[in-house]
């Protein structure tokens, strides 16, 4: 039982895991599993002393939810960074792909800007040696010659 390293040293009491030191009159307790912390009628939290002896049970308390804490914050920022990074990585093809549709039909209306401008031009000089054909008469009569 706790209660027999009771006036003795925190050291001896923490031996066992299921005991309590209490420094305020040095006693060892048994640790009330059934809730779990320890009321402060049996002990204050600043003054109980549970697995180890350099530090309290409030100081354990904080440390163990401020490591807990940076824990979850952890997972939750890889969480949202993967999901962040899986749709980027989604939605760069979509966004890739519509890119280079745009450029292909931007080349594609200049090549037709282009062939336009050459048949006006090729027009010009085919109506000036009157190469050109009326486009009233299509047809012409063959000549031989």
């Amino acid at each position: 039982a706790c209660s027999e390293f009771s006036h003795t040293s925190c050291e001896e009491c923490l031996k066992n895991v299921s005991c309590l030191w209490c420094y305020t009159n040095k006693t060892c307790i048994d640790y009330p599993v059934r809730s779990i912390l320890p009321p402060s009628s049996l002990c204050s939290l600043s003054n109980a002393r549970w697995g180890v002896c350099w530090i309290n049970f409030e100081a354990l308390i904080i440390a163990i939810a401020v490591v807990a804490g940076l824990i979850l914050v952890s997972i939750a920022v890889c969480c949202c960074y993967c999901c962040y990074c899986r749709r980027r990585s989604r939605s760069r093809p979509d966004e890739e792909e519509e890119r280079l549709a745009r450029k292909r039909e931007e080349r594609r209306l200049q090549s037709l800007q282009r062939k336009h401008e050459r048949k006006l031009k090729h027009d010009e000089i085919r109506k000036k040696y009157g190469l050109l054909q009326d486009s009233d008469n299509p047809y012409s009569r063959f000549e031989n010659e």
